[in-house]
């Protein structure tokens, strides 16, 4: 990697591919998503390889891994793509209007529910920003993921990162009419270890393990059930169906409540789950991230449930 070329826009462009190539694991993955060709994305990863004198990737049928050298690169090209970005953002003649790419993610549910129709109306305001939007029901790692924005219901654990409260949420205990009728209200909140609890794997969740502040409070029980899932929308509608009692936002299970379909159970019981955007603080100064936030804060507190 001695005597290398000054930066050129192709050196930069062949540099981003790859970067995209490590976050999306794969020559197919990120030729659908750049809507180019297998052969392009292996023809200028092979070019980038020559320019550089090094070899960036492990091929395997399976999948992809760095070699020492591409982990050198990838990290320097992750560097220079900020770079890249806040030079144009500093001499943008618009100022502090976002432009360019904004990736964000968010768990599934909300993210229908609540982001999407929010990236719409933001996308209508801001034609200059180009937002790709995941939905994904597992932890995320932002930066190795290259995501600039989290939207996250619950608890943020990670010290390295910015969270932003953007809106408040808990999360409560119902059932339908049905299930309580037939195996009772519970009293406390210990005799949830008897009832059919539906359990679900989300990205911030204790799996079986309910932690719920209370009169007395923040205590723990155990649950157990017939059914689990990780998707939250399968959850409220095995609650409505009257399989058991259900933890759930009340931004999601607000309508439900309203129209009788769920009812509260153990209503001094709650969990705290907001909603925080994190980013990367290299990032907190962004016109994308900061209109971003912003403008769903805004969206999400005039379109609060419950």
């Amino acid at each position: 990697m001695n005597n290398l070329p000054l930066p050129s826009k192709s050196l930069l462009e062949d540099l981003n591919l790859f970067c995209t190539v490590v976050r999306k694991q794969g020559f197919a993955a990120t030729a659908l998503e750049l809507g180019v060709s297998n052969a392009f994305v292996s023809k200028r990863i092979a070019v980038l390889e020559q320019v550089l004198g090094v070899r960036l990737l492990h091929r395997t049928t399976r999948r992809l891994a760095l070699t020492e050298h591409g982990t050198v690169v990838h990290q320097w090209a992750q560097r220079i793509q900020e770079d890249v970005d806040q030079l144009a953002e500093a001499i943008s003649q618009k100022g502090s209007a976002p432009r360019g790419l904004l990736r964000v993610c968010t768990s599934s549910g909300f993210g229908r529910n609540r982001v999407g129709p929010a990236i719409s109306a933001l996308a209508r305001a801001y034609p200059d920003l180009e937002v790709q939007l995941e939905l994904l029901d597992r932890p995320v790692d932002l930066v190795a993921e290259g995501f600039h924005l989290d939207i996250r219901v619950g608890q943020v654990q990670e010290p390295h990162l910015i969270a932003r409260r953007i809106a408040a949420n808990q999360r409560v205990l119902c059932a339908a009419p049905a299930y309580l009728a037939r195996r009772g209200m519970p009293v406390l909140l210990a005799e949830l270890a008897q009832h059919d609890c539906i359990v679900i794997r989300e990205r911030d969740q204790d799996f079986g393990r309910w932690k719920l502040a209370g009169p007395d409070g923040e205590d723990t029980v155990r649950v157990k059930g017939a059914l689990s899932t990780n998707n939250g929308e399968l959850v409220h509608q095995w609650g409505i169906d009257g399989h058991g009692i259900i933890l759930r936002s009340i931004w999601d299970v607000g309508h439900s409540l309203a129209d009788g379909s769920l009812v509260r159970v153990l209503p001094a019981y709650h969990q705290q789950a907001d909603v925080w955007a994190i980013y990367p603080a290299r990032l907190g100064t962004t016109a994308n991230v900061r209109v971003c936030v912003r403008f769903l804060e805004e969206w999400l507190g005039e379109r609060r449930d419950g």
